[in-house]
């Protein structure tokens, strides 16, 4: 499986049968999408993030699907913005060749027992660090770290070069001292197989593409 980073939120996981776009809400930020007709598009939160244009099949609702070999699991949670009594947002948990992989989104970083049983065991976290109350920033993503404790923690969603965000967000530097962890990568492409997954839990930066 590889994964590629495209700022904000979009993170594109691509494997020999299929591809799946997450939150790409592109269009907004630098002008450009990048999901294409043939992929899976999964979207945390709908109230935020505008339906491609373009995809073979759509993910923005808590439920279960199999679609070409991915297992996917979506779970009501409340967003950063939400009050109290809602849940606006999708927290999703996916298996792609062996690889469980959570999605978390514009969550506030306070998941309950359900949730996290629901998750389980999780090899890959994609978690978004900008924080200044649109989405977790590093102290709030480090909470979820410990209490999902995956092997990776992929962070996304934080001031770039070419971003326009609505609320500005932090820079990855900020993020990663919060976060108390040094990267143990850099790269353009994470290419990754199951028998690779750490034993210790590490950072891994995608260089924006």
């Amino acid at each position: 499986m590889d994964l590629q980073y495209f700022g904000g939120n979009c993170v594109k996981l691509t494997t020999k049968k299929a591809s799946l776009v997450i939150d790409d809400n592109l269009l907004a930020l630098v002008g450009s999408a990048v999901t294409k007709a043939t992929d899976i598009s999964l979207i945390t939160s709908p109230k935020l993030i505008e339906l491609p244009k373009a995809s073979a099949f759509v993910i923005d609702k808590p439920g279960e699907y199999e679609i070409s070999d991915i297992s996917i699991e979506g779970h009501g949670a409340q967003s950063h913005m939400d009050t109290d009594d809602k849940k606006t947002a999708v927290i999703y948990r996916l298996i792609i060749e062996d690889i469980r992989i959570a999605v978390v989104g514009h969550i506030q970083p306070k998941l309950s027992e359900t949730q996290l049983e629901a998750l389980g065991l999780i090899d890959i976290l994609i978690v978004p660090v900008g924080g200044n109350g649109y989405t977790t920033d590093g102290v709030e993503a480090l909470k979820l770290i410990k209490d999902i404790e995956p092997k990776i923690v992929i962070p996304t969603h934080y001031a770039e070069k070419g971003l326009n965000y609505e609320v500005e967000q932090l820079d990855l530097d900020q993020a990663i001292k919060d976060l108390g962890m040094e990267p143990a990568q850099r790269v353009p492409k994470l290419k990754i197989k199951a028998s690779e997954i750490p034993e210790i839990t590490q950072l891994i930066v995608l260089e924006r593409q």
